[in-house]
């Protein structure tokens, strides 16, 4: 930068050796010429500058041509949100987005040089966390990087498994306002907003206005949606979603499983049904009475196990069935 200042001629001969600046006056001007901090590089452009707010915990870098005092070094924001910068003091910097701070900077600056160029890049987002629990690829803790909205954050988090449940949960802290949705209520102690999402209509984007924004220290949880097994001789054995509903009947779950195969003996089946949290009480089932229409349908409950043996298979043990269950990773979860 380049900028000429007019002085008394008295003033001819003054040199001034500041860090930074050298003032060459001539008889009648004085030439302020501005000089290049050796490897400070160039400036981000605007349209790679973050929108994330700051707060505690944060770690940024401030670029700052000719400040060799704050430049190129990294801040943590304080637990009070405040910075303590060289030359500047004490900045407030929590509830700040980027480009405010370095607008704030910039001021600050203008006490010591001529038209300062300050860039902040955050290079640790750690004050804006968001978790996500359940039915997810990978459940944990998400940051906001600028605005986020709830189906972006599940695709941070991996997205949903296959055994996701119907809805989504969302509980927010009071202090970001109360969910902007018509599920939304407080819960029992005052300090938290509560509502539910619909998946499938969240993903299919049947009502846009769902997929809400998300704040910082929300948690969004997707619980696994029950299952029932059918296994042994049909043509698609594994673990059926149940979704919203609270039973599901033999029948219904054949169809789900596309039938029996050929060596099937729906005759002796069996249902195993959970009677505490590690045994399983074995029920016998007539399936090909159900399917002749002789015997009533029968409800199967969420955990239930409808075993098809094949008809040239020695009996199976429940416990040999129970293992086959235990093994999880090798069970077919369908939709």
């Amino acid at each position: 930068m380049l900028a000429v200042i007019a002085v008394s001629r008295a003033a001819a001969q003054v040199v001034s050796y500041r860090t930074h600046w050298v003032i060459v006056a001539a008889l009648t001007t004085v030439t302020i010429l501005q000089s290049q901090t050796v490897g400070s590089g160039p400036l981000p452009s605007p349209e790679q500058r973050s929108t994330y707010v700051l707060g505690p915990e944060d770690q940024i870098l401030i670029r700052a041509l000719h400040c060799e005092e704050i430049s190129d070094k990294p801040y943590r924001v304080q637990p009070d949100g405040y910075l303590n910068l060289p030359l500047v003091g004490s900045v407030k910097v929590s509830g700040l987005d980027v480009t405010a701070l370095e607008a704030s900077l910039r001021d600050l600056l203008r006490k010591y040089y001529i038209d300062p160029q300050v860039t902040v890049t955050v290079s640790e987002f750690r004050s804006q966390p968001v978790s996500v629990v359940g039915a997810v690829a990978n459940p944990g803790v998400q940051q906001l990087q600028g605005r986020k909205t709830l189906l972006e954050i599940i695709s941070m988090a991996g997205g949903t498994k296959p055994d996701a449940g119907p809805v989504v949960k969302i509980t927010r802290e009071l202090q970001w306002g109360r969910i902007p949705l018509a599920s939304a209520h407080d819960d029992g102690s005052g300090k938290f907003s509560v509502a539910e999402v619909r998946l499938s209509g969240l993903i299919e984007s049947r009502n846009p206005e769902e997929n809400i924004l998300i704040r910082p220290n929300d948690v969004i949880s997707i619980p696994q949606s029950p299952l029932i097994y059918v296994l042994g001789e049909v043509k698609k054995s594994g673990g059926f979603v149940m979704g919203s509903r609270t039973s599901m009947t033999v029948l219904e779950a054949l169809s789900m499983a596309e039938g029996l195969q050929v060596r099937a003996a729906p005759g002796k089946a069996r249902i195993l049904r959970s009677t505490g949290e590690t045994e399983r009480k074995e029920e016998p089932i007539n399936v090909s009475r159900i399917l002749s229409g002789k015997d009533k349908d029968v409800a199967l409950h969420p955990s239930d196990i409808l075993f098809i043996p094949n008809s040239t298979a020695k009996s199976v043990t429940t416990r040999s069935l129970e293992a086959a269950i235990q093994i999880g990773t090798g069970l077919v979860i369908w939709r």
